[in-house]
């Protein structure tokens, strides 16, 4: 059942049509009775009826519009003026041709606008059930990648307290280790959330600021060694000053998840290298590892925010999901492109930000 229009769409309509035909009836009689051009009288009114069919609701303006358009044009600026006379030679297939064409073109117009107002609304249903999908994925991810390693906190730290006196200092160390490195682990995953939370508030819109690569690379390393002391970080930057808009925390955030993921799946202690480049109109962030790579079948679904199983080196204590899912969170909001793929040894991960024009030498 079609919805009625309410009282301020009317209000609306009405006050839509009557400037509408005011301002076709100012710039015919400028026509008529200053220029002396009577032809063009037919197309301003139909013009004004395009413009009432584009900016009110519903078919019937349009055709009203249409309707008093051909009377006012008979009335007022046709001879005899100020009087109606369908009668003389040709004005009948004229006046006629003119309410035909104005009502099609009132027609044909609204359709449109209707057509354009579904294509909007089909656009905002992919839209949300694109964000009911990302949150189905992240709520997936979390579940996996909270539950091992708050099992193996629990786990380690019963088996701390319940056999100290039998077990060895190494024994201690590496179970606290453990801890310690899930506890980091954790801690890593509750940034990650905070910085969705922060994206998804704002619904996706940042601010930026020009930061200079150098410095924001700089800052991400530097948190990173707090994390991983004895991880060596080989970084590599344009020798000119380059700055990029962004939002320097959120893109440290996308440098830390890549390396920790480096560190945590790459099963190799060879240094991890981060490479940033100018591209064309972007800067480009390169992450590569030395490790076993990723699972071929696993590429095009590793940003999804959901690890349904082991990545192929075989470390089942943390998956990649979350962290990588958030990446493609910001990287997207920033108006960017990130990808994941193989090497000869290891795996790359690749990101880029626009430049714009704001490229310092």
């Amino acid at each position: 059942m079609k919805k009625s229009l309410s009282k301020k769409e009317l209000v609306w309509n009405v006050l839509v049509t009557l400037l509408a035909l005011a301002g076709a009836t100012i710039v015919s009689y400028l026509l008529v009775f200053v220029g002396g051009h009577t032809s063009n009288v037919s197309i301003v009114y139909m013009m004004a009826v395009v413009l009432i069919s584009r900016f009110s609701n519903g078919y019937i303006p349009g055709v009203v519009a249409s309707f008093i358009s051909v009377m006012w044009v008979n009335l007022v600026f046709t001879y005899p003026f100020m009087h109606l006379n369908f009668t003389l030679d040709g004005y009948p297939v004229t006046f006629i041709a003119m309410m035909v064409i104005s009502s099609i073109t009132s027609a044909t117009t609204t359709h449109l606008k209707y057509q354009n107002k579904i294509i909007r609304e089909r656009e905002k249903l992919l839209m949300e059930a694109e964000k009911e999908t990302m949150r189905a994925n992240l709520l997936r991810a979390i579940s996996h990648d909270l539950r091992t390693p708050l099992t193996g906190i629990i786990g380690a730290s019963n088996s701390y307290l319940d056999d100290n006196d039998s077990m060895s200092e190494e024994e201690k160390a590496n179970l606290v280790n453990g801890i310690r490195e899930d506890a980091n682990w954790l801690l890593n995953m509750v940034e990650n959330l905070l910085t969705v939370t922060r994206i998804r508030g704002t619904k996706t819109q940042i601010a930026k600021s020009l930061e200079p690569l150098e410095e924001v690379a700089s800052e991400a390393v530097m948190r990173f060694h707090k994390r991983f002391p004895n991880t060596e970080v080989k970084v590599t930057v344009p020798d000119e000053l380059v700055m990029v808009p962004m939002d320097a925390t959120l893109i440290e955030q996308v440098i830390i998840n890549l390396l920790d993921n480096a560190v945590y799946h790459s099963n190799s202690k060879d240094p991890v290298s981060l490479t940033i480049s100018i591209e064309g109109s972007n800067a480009r962030f390169d992450i590569r590892d030395h490790g076993v790579g990723i699972a071929p079948e696993r590429l095009s679904t590793i940003f999804d925010g959901y690890t349904p199983s082991p990545n192929s080196s075989g470390d089942s204590h943390k998956g990649m999901g979350i962290g990588l899912s958030i990446c493609k969170t910001i990287i997207t909001a920033h108006n960017g492109t990130i990808t994941a793929g193989n090497e000869s040894l290891g795996a790359i991960f690749t990101f880029t930000l626009p430049l714009g024009e704001n490229t310092c030498e």
